[in-house]
């Protein structure tokens, strides 16, 4: 069997097949994702995850989930085709760089600002951005959103790390997944809440009915989001409150403000009620205040603060 590695580094525009068989004790009941992440370091589990979901990577020449506990004796066949070009156009959107070397870019992204095309946002995007910016930006996977390790939501502003090669971004992904990276926010609610601190821990997934909210499923389904908080000030009858987010799951502040303290965020489009604020803002008051990790290649400590937003600024002259 040809050593994977060197299939990998030879791959040059052709696709590579790769045959092997589970056999050590360590890799039974391994998920399938992880299994092949292990194997091909080179590769960021995103790809792998899209390889196995397009049926490039079988378990005994079948499809299988990328969860599938693997057992003694499945045979894994693994084709990597080349990854198709990333069609997206560079444009000179203004930046905020708070950090940059040849590996990683750590940005403080403007509210407004959506981080990749989609639907509805085919450009004018954080990406299309980075793409005038950086000349070395990594097209992990040939996705529509190359460097991307994590997002913010179009309103949300403040501290993002974007990966610039495969190897940072997979070992990104893979400390935000095992929660070795640092996230604090700063959000501004509708109303106080009755306690001054407290942990939210719950399972948040899709709405039964909008799909375009979140929403705490109490039949324990969806993922586990945990976020504790604090409340710093209050001002107008609002408060100032201090996330620190031991999950990463979309809309995970917006949902917990909302359900779990019964205060949404000041100028939430989709979980507050604009006729109800008691502070009218311009603006989402959800801001990536601080984000630290350990570099993904050198692995020294690292810490960042994005600027406060002036909105915030009548909050943080209270902060208690």
């Amino acid at each position: 069997m040809p050593e994977i590695t060197d299939c990998l580094i030879n791959l040059n525009h052709e696709y590579v097949i790769v045959d092997w068989t589970v056999t050590e004790t360590y890799e039974i009941g391994e998920r399938f994702d992880k299994h092949l992440a292990r194997r091909l370091p080179e590769l960021s589990r995103s790809r792998l995850q899209d390889l196995i979901k397009d049926g490039h990577a079988t378990l005994n020449g079948k499809s299988a989930k990328v969860g599938t506990a693997l057992k003694q004796g499945d045979a894994i066949h693994l084709t990597i085709p080349d990854v198709a070009p990333v069609e997206i156009k560079a444009q000179d959107i203004p930046l905020t760089i708070l950090f940059e070397d040849s590996d990683i870019v750590v940005l403080d992204k403007s509210p407004g600002l959506v981080v990749h095309p989609a639907e509805g946002n085919p450009d004018g995007t954080l990406v299309n951005a980075l793409l005038h910016h950086i000349d070395d930006l990594s097209g992990i996977g040939g996705e529509m959103r190359p460097g991307i390790v994590h997002r913010l939501d179009k309103d949300t502003s403040g501290c993002m790390v974007v990966a610039k090669n495969d190897t940072a971004h997979r070992r990104l992904t893979e400390a935000f997944s095992e929660r070795r990276i640092s996230k604090t926010y700063l959000a501004v609610v509708n109303g106080v809440p009755r306690e001054q601190s407290g942990r939210i821990q719950n399972y948040i997934g899709r709405h039964s009915v909008d799909r375009k909210r979140m929403a705490i499923l109490l039949d324990g389904a969806g993922k586990e989001a945990i976020t504790e908080w604090k409340r710093l000030a209050t001002h107008q009858g609002c408060a100032l409150i201090l996330c620190r987010l031991l999950t990463g799951r979309t809309h995970q502040i917006r949902v917990h403000m909302k359900e779990a303290l019964q205060c949404p965020i000041l100028g939430d489009p989709i979980y507050g009620h604009p006729s109800r604020q008691r502070v009218p803002t311009p603006r989402l008051m959800l801001h990536a205040w601080k984000l630290a990790f350990h570099h993904p290649i050198h692995d020294q400590p690292m810490a960042f603060e994005a600027k406060l937003p002036p909105e915030f600024e009548p909050w943080m002259k209270n902060v208690e």
